[in-house]
Parts: structure tokens; C-alpha cells; sequence
């Protein structure tokens, strides 16, 4: 065996022979990190098998190749996770042999609602919590606090991955809880606990372990100051389903969205409320996002957006000062910066609202994130309302997206955002055109509807 050194993308995962500024692979700027490997047959081997103590066979039944008539194309089973919204994420459950990589910042509720969840699915089915980060007793402390009690619940502080694999193999546990995997090491591996190789390496091992025994595994992921879960890209890659958690750590309300899932949609959220006795959950997020919203206060309005199948309101808040500078200055907080940039130039050309002259800010209340165009109607309203000093009414919500001409366009399942507006008590609606006949079926909320900003403004204020 000898030893080389080798340059690796903590952002791809590629290889280099030597350091260079910029990652041919990804573009990524100053992501190569120095990394010895050893070579050679005989630590190749156990790189390939994933070491002597794997004590599992990775090649099942599944891996022998089969005619694609005779492949079932039933629903895969799911198993409830005790917390409707977390399923809602993953699809309607956890599929068995599933590995799904949880992310989020410090603090913010992943060991917490892991916890939960334990302590849920606990009475019927054996859990393996391992820990690399809190010793036995801190577990056990959250635990306490947080009312989880579990005869089938056995917790593992351990780092070694040979280690929990060879105790798995032995006791075959339903769920593995793994918090979190940039702690875990191969020591067949020479790298440092965290490294790219050590957190890919890792991460093939549980896989391999979670499809041969269709374990359901959970891993906790650190993420970088930039939000992004921490460890190369192909760290995602392998697991089959990603979640993030979303929200301000001082903030009471927590948002789980799922960011790739091979087995449901990718456009769901769960909201969490953080409370005394662990994170609850919040059913309709609609009544918790709009909780103490200012009334008859320029700069507010109301958004009707899409979360997947599920309509949610949220107040989205607009402020305008002049500028103290050569150039305004632009900040947002849960919407897209572009767009809202994007927004504004339209305002400034077909409504004749001159912002270049004013610092505008814009956030989402709630730490709700807005990624979805239909949201453009109600940042244009909350920023004239602030810039011509006129509330919005306080009855009144918007959904539609507004294209660069000032015109407004069509957004997707604009009947149940109607409804969901209707439910909350508002009594007017902005949309776009749509049917009429669709428009007359609503008798508790007036459907306004229009074909450009120009209009709505003259209406609104």
C-alpha cells in the first residue's frame, strides 16, 4: 500500500492531482481541500465492501436483472411517523429501506422532532438512535424534557461505522437514527471524521445497510453558512429523500420542505410550531402565518400562495425610505432578490412609481419562503401601498404573476387559492382573469379580476 494526496470538491466530490482556484467539475470558486488517500489492493477491497465488520451480503434480490413486465408497480408501503405534517413531506410516510437526510441550522428542532418521531413509531416497531455528537445521559436529558419514553428505543453513542454496522446487523432495527453524519468515520478510511471522503464514504455504507435490511434511516446533515448541507453533492445524491428545515431559531414556527424525494412531491411543507414540550404541529398554517397582522398599515399585503396540494396565506410586508446614497439599496427576506429587483423596474416603468431614489425592503412574516411567481401581485401591492402611503384594505388578498409588459398572468390552482381566502374570512380576492362561470360559484368573497398593474392600482388606492 502507499499513500498519494489528492485535491477534493467539498461542493462535487471530483478529484484533482493538484490545487487550483476554481473546480473544473461544478465552477465552484476555493472549494478544493488537501486529502491523503491510500492505494492499493488491499484497502481497495474493503473501500468496495465496506469493511470486514459490514457483515451483510450488499447484493440482494433486487440487484438480479428482471423483465420490465414482471416488475410490480404497486404503491411502496408506508409507515406513519406519528406527525401528519412530517408525512405530508415525506409523501404519506416512511418508505422501508429508505434513507432520508434531514438538514437545517443549529438549534433549530432536528434532534428534537427525531425524538419525537422515535417516541412515536416506538410501540411497535425497534429503534436504533446513534449518536456521534451528545453522550448517552444528554440524550436522555432531551428526552425527559420532551416526554419521550420507549421501551423499543435503544440509544448508541458511537462514531465507528464498522461498528453500528456489525450492532445492526446483529439486531436488525425497523429505524436508524443517525445524528449525525459528518460525525461518523471509516477507519479503514486515513481522512478525518467530516471530510469528503469520510462523509461519502459513510453514506454508501448506510445505504448499502438500509436496502438490505429495508431499514427506514434517518441521517442529520450540518449545514454551511450559505444554508447548504455541508459535505459534496454527492451526499444528496445518494440518499432518496432531502429535507430542510426552515426558519428563524427565534423564532416559534419551523418549516420542513422537501428539496428531492423519490417518493412523493417536492413541493410539500410541514410547519412546526416550537413549544415547551418539543415542536407541534400546526394544521392550518394560513391562521398561524397571519397572527398578529397590523391592520390598516401601508406596506402590507396579503399573498395566497401554493405549498404543494395546500393554499397558504402570508402577509407579505413592503418598506421604502430615501436613500441616504448614490445607489438605493434592495433587501428581502423570503421572497427571490431577482425577481423582487425584477418587480420594482416594472413598477418604475408602467406604474411611473420612481423607487431609484428610495431603499426598499421586503420580508415574508412567518419565515415562510416564497419561491413561486403567483407571489409577484402581492410584493407589487405591499410596495405601492408603501411608496403612495395608502393601506391596502385589510379584507383583500392577491395571487397572479405579473409578466415585464405590467400585464397579469394565470397561476396554477387559482380555485383553491379562492377558497382558501374564502375560509379565512377575507372578502375580496386580486386574481387574473379566469372563467366567469368559475368566478360567480363563490358567494362569500368578491373575485376581482384584471389584465395589468395599471388597474389594479387605480382600484386598490
Amino acid at each position: 500500500m502507499r499513500s498519494k494526496t489528492v485535491f477534493v470538491c467539498t461542493e462535487c466530490g471530483n478529484e484533482f492531482p493538484k490545487w487550483m482556484g476554481k473546480c473544473t467539475a461544478c465552477g465552484s470558486w476555493n472549494t478544493l481541500v488537501e486529502e491523503t488517500v491510500i492505494t492499493g489492493r488491499q484497502n481497495g477491497a474493503k473501500k468496495r465492501g465496506g469493511g470486514s465488520a459490514a457483515g451483510f451480503d450488499a447484493v440482494g434480490q433486487d440487484s438480479v436483472p428482471r423483465r420490465l413486465s414482471e416488475i410490480s408497480t404497486e404503491e411502496e408501503p408506508r409507515i406513519p411517523t406519528g406527525l401528519s405534517e412530517f408525512d405530508r413531506v415525506l409523501g404519506g410516510g416512511l418508505v422501508p429501506g429508505s434513507l432520508v437526510l434531514l438538514g437545517g441550522d443549529p438549534g433549530i428542532g432536528k434532534s428534537t422532532i427525531l425524538l419525537q418521531i422515535c417516541s412515536h413509531m416506538g410501540g411497535e416497531r425497534k429503534i436504533l438512535y446513534v449518536s456521534g455528537e451528545e453522550s448517552l445521559r444528554q440524550i436522555k436529558l432531551r428526552a425527559d424534557r420532551l416526554g419521550v419514553s420507549c421501551d423499543n428505543l435503544k440509544i448508541y453513542s458511537e462514531t465507528n461505522t464498522e461498528n453500528i454496522i456489525e450492532y445492526i446487523s446483529r439486531e436488525k432495527p425497523e429505524i436508524l437514527v443517525v445524528d449525525s453524519v459528518q460525525t461518523m468515520f471509516n477507519p479503514n478510511l486515513e481522512p478525518a471524521p467530516g471530510s469528503v471522503s469520510q462523509i461519502r464514504d459513510v453514506a454508501a455504507m448506510l445505504m448499502r445497510v438500509a436496502k438490505t435490511f429495508s431499514i427506514a434511516t434517518f441521517l442529520v446533515g450540518h449545514v454551511t453558512k450559505e444554508g447548504s448541507i455541508a459535505g459534496p453533492k454527492i451526499l444528496e445524491h445518494i440518499v432518496d429523500c432531502v429535507l430542510y428545515f426552515e426558519g428563524d431559531r427565534n423564532r416559534a414556527y419551523r418549516i420542513i420542505r422537501a428539496i428531492k424525494n423519490r417518493f412523493g412531491s417536492t413541493n410539500e411543507i410541514g410547519v412546526f410550531e416550537m413549544g415547551p414540550n418539543g415542536l407541534d404541529e400546526v394544521k392550518n398554517p394560513s391562521s398561524a402565518m397571519l397572527s398578529g397582522r397590523p391592520v390598516n398599515v401601508p406596506g402590507s399585503c396579503i399573498a395566497c400562495t401554493m405549498e404543494g396540494t395546500r393554499p397558504v396565506l402570508a402577509e407579505i410586508q413592503a418598506l421604502a425610505t430615501p436613500t441616504a446614497f448614490g445607489n438605493p439599496r434592495r433587501m428581502t427576506t423570503g421572497v427571490d432578490f431577482n425577481r423582487a429587483v425584477m418587480l420594482m423596474a416594472i413598477l418604475e416603468k408602467h406604474a411611473g412609481i420612481r423607487l431609484s431614489a428610495y431603499d426598499t425592503y421586503i420580508n415574508v412574516v412567518g419565515g415562510l419562503r416564497m419561491t413561486e411567481p403567483a407571489a409577484d401581485l402581492a410584493i407589487v401591492l405591499a410596495i405601492a401601498s408603501v411608496f403612495k402611503n395608502k393601506p391596502v384594505p385589510e379584507n383583500v388578498a392577491a395571487a397572479g404573476e405579473v409578466g415585464l409588459t405590467g400585464e397579469i398572468r394565470s397561476c396554477s390552482f387559482i380555485e383553491n387559492r379562492i377558497q382558501e381566502a374564502e375560509k379565512m374570512g377575507f372578502g375580496k380576492i386580486i386574481v387574473p382573469h379566469i372563467d366567469v362561470r368559475a368566478a360567480k360559484r363563490y358567494n362569500n368573497i368578491e373575485v376581482c379580476q384584471y389584465s395589468n398593474i395599471l388597474q389594479i392600482l387605480k382600484n386598490v388606492f
